[in-house]
């Protein structure tokens, strides 16, 4: 396989110093936190949005466009930065983004809006990938746990305060400032990046994955709309007597299917099939999958739960979310910060997972009239789980790959997440309608008919507003048979996170790199002193294996030279390990 040229002696080599690297890690911060919000913010706007923009009856394309658009581009903007460079793919992101948070907080009507929020994604999953990407390319993995720590913690962080800033926005200013608020974030983002983000670009000959690319766009088009076809359909369930639906659906795995055809087939694929049998790679992007599916299914329906069962508004339930935010941001970044002075990551996603479990499993116990102080150790325990898996395995998989497919995998990694998240939140939605059906049928059956509303009390009347304005003992009976849904819900996904703990303890400790990816692929050199742990981007002091516990990095640094076969057979030059092919497609040498 064909990689990105390498620069040569007569070229001149970016310097790094630490104050380039906090000054770049501040723009991707900025730039990671605006794409991650949007995910979430404008779920408590909703109500507001579509009723003052007349699409009630289509509002649900306001999280599939979105969702859709960032997941088709994450493949893209990874391999494209391997190939060109990451420097102008980010800094066309932030415009991206910028702008059409702009357009989408002037939109006068709802399909303006609509389109607006899917250019957002087209920069927003640029965004998320090429921050990743970058922190790779300017800080070795050795002492990568301390920015890839706040990064994690901002991506868990954003998926709660999104529908608290929404509601706040919403009841006490405008909606709009939902967008609104991206514009000067950006700005600046934007000017940091394009006076310190000094990376290389690259002419490359090499020809385009038109093959990959349109399947897996295909391909992700489908299961995205598939997953979300209750919210965009406007039907209620699944009718697989729809010829819509079933040609979707059948369009959808054909389209998967000839999408790995043609990545075992082409010179150089947008996603190569040899990065899955390197073992990191394989079990960090399925924990990645599962914590998507678990963290999103967690969220989707607790604030309506809080809205119902205490009263509170849409601001005030948001708020009630805050100790789940408050377990991921701790644990993500002191993991990270433990990750950087140890020099080891296994524990964490393996610690990380079981408290998870646990945490899911403790959520069943939710009633509908338990504190408010327990259900805040709940998901506190529940968030302190997620934020010792999610940036952790990014590093992983970072650190075992080959300097010049970090993108690649990085990309590939965010984006089997966001493919969980999609499956998991309709899988968890269609668990929880069928019980809440089931035993509100169950409910209403023992409430005499004159104390029933005269317009009937069906799934879709169930807002929080409507529920709090019946009658206490109606409110009780839906307050519980709400509780008594999620439950049980939450029960059919505890398997599948204790397989992601499983998982984990197949993880290996490689050890983790000294080297910087851009010193490793001779772009860049090193200016400053050790750091006080005694290595700094590629001088490592001794440190035995045997000492270490550790497997040798996946790749060795320094100016690359690949052999193609070498990675597609899975086999390893001296200094890597050889009981698998932990190296296939990763040895830089």
């Amino acid at each position: 396989m064909a990689h990105a040229p390498t620069l040569t002696d007569d070229k001149p080599k970016i310097v790094l110093n630490q104050r380039m690297v906090w000054l770049i890690f501040g723009a991707l911060m900025a730039g990671m936190f605006m794409s991650s919000l949007d995910q979430s913010i404008i779920g408590t706007a909703m109500p507001t949005i579509v009723g003052e923009l007349s699409g009630v009856e289509h509002q649900g394309w306001l999280v599939t466009i979105y969702i859709l658009s960032l997941a088709v581009v994450m493949p893209l903007y990874g391999k494209f930065g391997d190939i060109w460079g990451r420097r102008w793919p980010f800094l066309v992101a932030i415009a991206l983004f910028t702008i059409a948070s702009a357009g989408a907080g002037f939109a006068q009507d709802f399909n303006q809006l609509v389109i607006w929020r899917g250019v957002q994604g087209l920069g927003g999953g640029g965004l998320m990938i090429l921050s990743q990407a970058i922190i790779a390319d300017i800080v070795p993995a050795r002492d990568r746990g301390k920015y890839m720590g706040p990064m994690g913690a901002l991506f868990g962080i954003s998926a709660v305060i999104g529908p608290l800033l929404g509601g706040l926005f919403t009841e006490n200013a405008d909606w709009r400032w939902c967008f609104w608020i991206n514009i000067p974030i950006g700005i600046v983002a934007f000017a940091i990046g394009w006076f310190t983000l000094k990376l290389p670009s690259h002419r490359s000959g090499r020809r385009i994955d038109v093959g990959g690319i349109v399947f897996m766009v295909l391909a992700t088009s489908g299961l995205v709309l598939a997953t979300s076809w209750e919210s965009w359909s406007g039907s209620r369930g699944y009718d697989w007597s729809d010829p819509l639906l079933l040609g979707l659906v059948i369009g959808t795995v054909v389209s998967a299917v000839l999408f790995v055809i043609v990545e075992n087939r082409v010179a150089d694929p947008l996603l190569p099939m040899h990065l899955f049998k390197n073992r990191t790679f394989s079990i960090s992007t399925a924990v990645g999958l599962i914590i998507g599916a678990g963290m999103f299914a967690a969220l989707g329906f607790l604030p309506t739960f809080l809205q119902m069962s205490t009263g509170a508004g849409v601001t005030e339930s948001g708020f009630l979310l805050l100790p789940m935010m408050v377990g991921v941001m701790v644990t993500a970044i002191g993991s990270g910060l433990a990750i950087t002075k140890i020099g080891r990551y296994r524990m964490f996603p393996i610690t990380g997972m079981a408290i998870a479990t646990l945490g899911l499993i403790w959520l069943t116990r939710i009633t509908g009239d338990m504190s408010m102080v327990l259900f805040g150790a709940m998901i506190f325990t529940l968030g302190a789980g997620l934020g010792l898996v999610m940036q952790t395995i990014v590093l992983a998989v970072q650190n075992s790959v080959d300097p010049h497919e970090i993108g690649t995998a990085t990309s590939a990694n965010n984006f089997f997440r966001e493919i969980g998240a999609a499956v998991g939140a309709a899988l968890f939605s269609t668990i929880f309608t069928t019980r809440l059906v089931d035993n509100l049928t169950e409910g209403l059956a023992t409430i005499p008919p004159d104390e029933l509303p005269a317009d009937g009390l069906g799934i879709e009347t169930l807002t929080p507003g409507v529920v709090n304005q019946l009658p206490d003992a109606l409110k009780e009976l839906v307050v519980n048979s709400y509780a008594e849904s999620l439950a049980p819900s939450f029960w059919a996904f505890v398997p599948l996170l204790a397989f992601g703990f499983v998982l984990t303890l197949f993880l290996r400790e490689v050890k983790l790199s000294d080297t910087a990816g851009m010193v490793a692929r001779g772009e860049a050199v090193v200016e400053g002193p050790p750091h006080n742990h005694g290595h700094w981007h590629g001088h490592h002091v001794a440190e035995s294996d045997e000492d270490s516990g550790a497997d040798e990095p996946a790749h060795e640094h320094g100016p690359a030279k690949h052999r193609a076969g070498d990675r597609r057979s899975g086999e390893h030059g001296p200094g890597g390990s050889v009981d698998e092919t932990e190296d296939a497609g990763s040895r830089s040498r």
